[in-house]
């Protein structure tokens, strides 16, 4: 993605104010933008993560959610998810997703109002190299454990306890 793309951005109830560059979003609460992130679940139950590209504007070497990304201007939150997952991990736009829950991630780096949906999938997988360093599936201990932790985003600490709450990821 480029540093100079608009997204729409949205007031804490949701109402449209516009539009912002990029660089403008992130960390500030009062520039919304929506995001649309998609689990990756192993039918064992292991979860897959991103590392992100060390060329990316926003934690480089972290790891992340599998796919996420901003929501286009006028595009829909389900499709904007199908689309990243397409192009970041190659998986088909027909596979089936489930929506799991709706986040508000607020802290120094992200503030965005994320949709997280999640579908089954073993690989392969056709990663996007410019976008992603790495990816690997992780068991739910290892999600769990301060050594790998430190290691991911903020927005995936929110979101792995999350899935550990409404009990999406066996304990």
């Amino acid at each position: 993605m480029s540093r100079k793309e608009h997204f729409e951005v949205y007031d804490e109830k949701g109402k449209k104010i516009g539009m912002a560059l990029r660089c403008e979003c992130h960390g500030n609460p009062k520039l919304l933008h929506r995001t649309a992130h998609v689990v990756i679940f192993h039918l064992d139950g292991r979860v897959l993560l991103q590392k992100r590209s060390k060329r990316k504007d926003i934690q480089p070497g972290k790891w992340d959610t599998a796919v996420g990304g901003h929501v286009m201007p006028g595009e829909d939150i389900e499709a904007a998810a199908r689309r990243e997952m397409n192009e970041e991990l190659g998986l088909p736009l027909e596979m089936p997703l489930t929506f799991l829950f709706e986040s508000k991630i607020r802290n120094e780096i992200e503030s965005e109002d994320v949709k997280v949906f999640g579908c089954i999938a073993t690989g392969p997988f056709e990663f996007q190299k410019s976008e992603i360093d790495e990816i690997r599936f992780f068991k739910a201990s290892e999600l769990k454990d301060k050594k790998w932790r430190k290691e991911f985003t903020p927005n995936l600490l929110e979101e792995i306890d999350e899935l550990f709450k409404r009990e999406l990821i066996c304990k």
